[in-house]
């Protein structure tokens, strides 16, 4: 049988089938490389890790005067970034270069560029838990919480003493502590200072509520003027039991015109918190804390008084007993008298003691 002959069409038309063929083969191939490369890309700017954390749960903290630049910084200085590119780029995508949320953030391990972006500009920050105790000074507390919020301890002590406080508040420098209630709380980190004695202003006005200042008022004193006296009691006895009847003594000798006569503002007035036993030499410090010296309430509280010990002020046992005295036994608790001759025959036991230990 005859072979057919090929024509110089059919040829032609084949040839171009071909070459488009092998363009289609070479447009896949670079189509398939191109997104190999962007898939590449993708994971090596947004979802590779692409930090280095010194601890499994590291916090990131953006202080509220950061702009993107100060972010960048800040987590290459603390050797967080592995690389600034990739976060430079991701940020720029996501739009958080513009959108900078200042906070204290929790950074997981693996964590990607685009999380961690995405957690920044969330806001959703992780809050600090502070308890306050054991605190005497306005100065020791700025101190404790600069250590945990963005604010510093300068700033809080300016806000403390300035003019805006007192008219908000009616407090003074003097009596601002009173505005704390010994407990633990929840802030974000990025708390101003302001914004830290206003939340604290709360709890204090909720606490204060109608029926507590009522008693406070049946007493003669104000809130403020409680919370001072409640500060000298606590430091006074550690004995809740005492609370009461040594708040009695101290409205007792308030109401006949007798000075407060507490050693512990004398601690207070020497800024000698250790001090164990007090001399005649001591009471001879002049400042208003001294209540052998001045009459009257001292102008601030001594101490952080707890709400427990307000609240025992606000019932003090109602009694004739004018003196107290520590009991020789150590066992923390005082003797009471109503005479002063009575107070001297305790205080003699009580010093024969101290002579005894070498006190």
């Amino acid at each position: 049988m005859p072979k057919k002959k090929t024509t110089k069409k059919a040829l032609g038309k084949k040839g171009f089938i071909q070459k488009n063929r092998s363009i289609l083969m070479a447009l896949t191939v670079a189509l398939i490389f191109l997104m190999a490369g962007g898939a590449f890309f993708i994971y090596h700017n947004a979802l590779k890790t692409n930090f280095n954390l010194k601890k499994p749960n590291e916090f990131v903290y953006i202080r509220s005067h950061f702009k993107f630049e100060d972010v960048v910084r800040y987590l290459s200085s603390e050797g967080i970034l592995e690389s600034e590119d990739t976060f430079r780029w991701m940020a720029d995508f996501m739009g958080y270069s513009n959108a900078i949320k200042p906070g204290r953030y929790r950074v997981k391990p693996g964590m990607s560029n685009r999380e961690l972006i995405a957690l920044l500009q969330s806001g959703q920050q992780e809050p600090v838990r502070l308890t306050f105790k054991s605190i005497r000074t306005r100065y020791e507390l700025a101190s404790k919480v600069s250590k945990y919020l963005e604010a510093d301890s300068a700033s809080i002590i300016r806000y403390m003493d300035s003019e805006e406080f007192a008219k908000t508040y009616g407090l003074n420098a003097e009596n601002a502590l009173n505005l704390i209630l010994p407990d633990t709380y929840e802030f974000y980190w990025n708390t101003s200072a302001e914004g830290f004695i206003n939340k604290m202003a709360g709890y204090y006005h909720r606490f204060w509520d109608v029926e507590r200042k009522t008693r406070a008022q049946k007493l003669g004193l104000r809130p403020d003027q409680i919370s001072v006296l409640a500060s000298i009691v606590q430091q006074e006895s550690n004995k809740k039991d005492e609370w009461p009847i040594i708040a009695g003594v101290y409205l007792n000798r308030l109401n006949c015109g007798m000075k407060l006569q507490a050693d512990p503002t004398v601690k207070f007035a020497l800024q000698n918190f250790g001090l164990r036993r007090i001399l005649n030499e001591h009471l001879s410090v002049d400042s208003p804390y001294n209540t052998y010296k001045y009459d009257g309430l001292p102008p601030g509280p001594i101490y952080l008084a707890n709400c427990d010990c307000i609240d025992a002020v606000l019932e003090a046992s109602q009694h004739e007993f004018i003196y107290f005295c520590a009991r020789p036994d150590r066992s923390g608790y005082h003797d009471f008298a109503k005479t002063y001759s009575e107070h001297l025959a305790n205080a003699a036991k009580y010093h024969r003691e101290l002579n005894r230990r070498g006190i």
